[in-house]
C-alpha cells in the first residue's frame, strides 16, 4: 500500500511538473461554475498555481477542496468583478501567494438584458456591459502591470459568437458587450505585444452549464439551441476549458489579437 501511495506521489509530482503550464501562476475569473470551473481544473492538473474569483464563496471553496484533493494548488477569493478593488485583490493574491502572475482568463459574465430591444431598460444595458466588458477591462488594468513585472504573460478573454458573426434577436445587450471584447482584445494585443504579453478571446457557442439549464429547462428549447450548431450538440465546459488552456500555453506563442471561435459550427451553420 505504500508503495502505491508512493507511486501514485511520483506520478502527480511528474505530471505537474511536465504539464503545460508548470510554473505558471493563473487567475480565472467566473470560476465558480461551467467554463471557469472547468478551465480552473485544467489548468491546475497541467501545474498552474491557480487563483479563483467569484461570487460564491462555498462553490470557490469546494473548487478549491477538489483541486488540492488531486494534488493541485488553488486559493480563492471571492468578489464583485466590477469592482476594480477586487481585480486589484486578486493580483496582490496571486503575487503574494505565488510568486507573480503569468496568465489571466478574464471569463466571469452574465446573460442579463434579454427581450425585446425597447423594452430593455437603459440601467439593464448598462449592468450587462459592466459585467461583461467594464469587469474584463479592469481585471486586464490590473493584471497587466503584474505581467509586465514578469516580463510575459497571456489574458484570455471570453467573448461569444453572438458578439461576432451571428446575430441572435433580443440580446442587444449581450452582444454588444461580447463584440466589445473583441475590441477589447484586439486593442490589448496590439499595445502589449511588443512586451511579450498576449491577448486572445475565446468565443464560444452554446455550453451547457447551469446557467443554460436554467435558460433552456425544456427538452425542446433544448433541442433548438443544440439544432443551432452544424455538431448538433453544445458544448460541455471542459471543451471550452481546453481551448482557453491551447492560448494560455506556449503552444499558441505566435497568437494575439485572435477571437477564436470555438462554437461547434453555430457560424456556418445553414440547417
Amino acid at each position: 500500500m505504500r508503495n502505491n501511495v508512493s507511486i501514485t506521489t511520483k506520478m502527480m509530482d511528474h505530471m505537474k511538473s511536465a504539464g503545460r503550464l508548470a510554473g505558471k501562476v493563473a487567475i480565472v475569473t467566473g470560476a465558480s461554475s461551467g467554463i471557469g470551473e472547468a478551465t480552473a481544473k485544467l489548468f491546475a492538473e497541467e501545474g498552474a498555481q491557480v487563483v479563483v474569483g467569484a461570487r460564491r464563496a462555498a462553490e470557490l471553496n469546494h473548487l478549491v477542496d477538489e483541486i488540492e484533493a488531486c494534488g493541485g494548488k488553488a486559493v480563492a477569493l471571492p468578489g464583485d468583478v466590477c469592482d476594480e478593488a477586487y481585480a486589484r485583490a486578486l493580483v496582490h493574491l496571486a503575487e503574494t501567494t505565488f510568486g507573480g502572475l503569468d496568465i489571466a482568463f478574464n471569463n466571469a459574465g452574465t446573460i442579463g438584458g434579454m427581450g425585446p430591444t425597447i423594452e430593455v431598460s437603459a440601467a439593464s444595458f448598462v449592468e450587462t456591459v459592466t459585467t461583461n466588458l467594464v469587469a474584463a477591462f479592469l481585471g486586464a488594468k490590473c493584471q497587466l502591470p503584474a505581467m509586465l513585472r514578469r516580463g510575459a504573460g497571456s489574458l484570455i478573454f471570453t467573448s461569444s459568437i453572438a458578439g461576432h458573426t451571428v446575430g441572435f434577436p433580443g440580446v442587444a445587450s449581450y452582444s454588444a458587450s461580447k463584440s466589445g471584447l473583441i475590441g477589447l482584445t484586439q486593442s490589448l494585443a496590439a499595445e502589449f505585444g511588443p512586451r511579450n504579453i498576449r491577448v486572445n478571446a475565446i468565443l464560444p457557442g452554446a455550453v451547457d452549464t447551469p446557467m443554460y439549464r436554467q435558460m433552456n429547462a425544456t427538452a425542446e428549447a433544448q433541442g433548438f439551441i443544440a439544432n443551432l450548431h452544424a455538431l448538433k450538440r453544445v458544448s460541455s465546459p471542459e471543451e471550452l476549458a481546453r481551448a482557453v488552456l491551447y492560448l494560455a500555453s506556449d503552444d499558441a506563442s505566435f497568437m494575439t489579437g485572435a477571437a477564436m471561435i470555438v462554437d461547434g459550427g453555430t457560424s456556418i451553420n445553414r440547417t
